[in-house]
């Protein structure tokens, strides 16, 4: 009995340290904060989020982007648009 119990906890372990999900580096949870602001100003029905946006006529968005013009939406388009309080309160939010 104390083999199939010692053998079963053995088998069980290593499927334990693979169902945790491996914390996220901060790039990673910059990314994420990029892709989530970009991805909400475009849902909205909006190309022009970041400068390296392109419009629909295929043209770069450059200075007729959002984060290039001042007023209105401010999406976060670059690494170093996010702070150490966005990535702590991304991480606290994402669980």
């Amino acid at each position: 009995m104390r083999i199939g119990l010692a053998v079963a906890l053995a088998l069980l372990t290593p499927l334990a340290v693979l169902a945790r999900e491996p914390a996220l580096s901060d790039a990673q949870v910059r990314t994420a904060i990029i892709r989530e602001s970009v991805d909400g100003y475009h849902s909205m029905g909006r190309p022009c989020a970041c400068p390296y946006d392109l419009m629909r006529n295929g043209a770069a968005c450059g200075g007729r982007s959002a984060y290039s013009r001042p007023g209105g939406a401010s999406p976060i388009c670059y690494p170093q648009d996010v702070t150490p309080d966005m990535i702590e309160t991304w991480r606290r939010r994402s669980g």
